[in-house]
């Protein structure tokens, strides 16, 4: 298998989705994982693609489960391979909704880049924001 960058990738790599949002501050929104892998961590919302979606509409699904809020995808920024995970990330907005954990998510906020050094984030998440150009 091959990602969307080119890179060979496991052919048993699970296929997911995210969506690196930012607000008109530059906070960036985080969700506290519920479940395992990487429970109680901080991350982009997202999760499993599903049968017969794209990963496009699995990112705003997946957004709207976790945090309540209704997003326009845009732009494939990254895909990234994690823990056995491949993880499509997209750029997204928010257009409507209301901020609120749900589903996978023990918790949803804003956060300002600079104060993500406080909090304990999955594995990778900083150097992949960076490699994406978010941070």
């Amino acid at each position: 298998m091959i990602s969307a960058d080119g890179q060979p990738q496991p052919a048993d790599a699970v296929i997911c989705a995210g969506a690196v949002i930012k607000d008109d501050a530059g906070r960036i929104l985080l969700v506290r994982r519920a479940h395992q892998p990487a429970i109680d961590t901080w991350t982009v919302p997202g999760g499993r693609v599903e049968r017969g979606e794209t990963p496009a509409e699995a990112a705003a699904r997946e957004v709207h489960e976790e945090t309540g809020l209704v997003v326009e995808i845009g732009e494939l920024i990254a895909t990234v391979p994690v823990m056995g995970f491949l993880v499509h990330d997209f750029a997204a907005t928010v257009t409507g909704g209301e901020l609120a954990p749900g589903d996978d998510a023990a918790d949803a906020q804003w956060y300002a880049p600079a104060d993500l050094d406080a909090l304990e984030l999955s594995p990778g998440l900083i150097d992949a924001l960076r490699a994406m150009g978010v941070l």
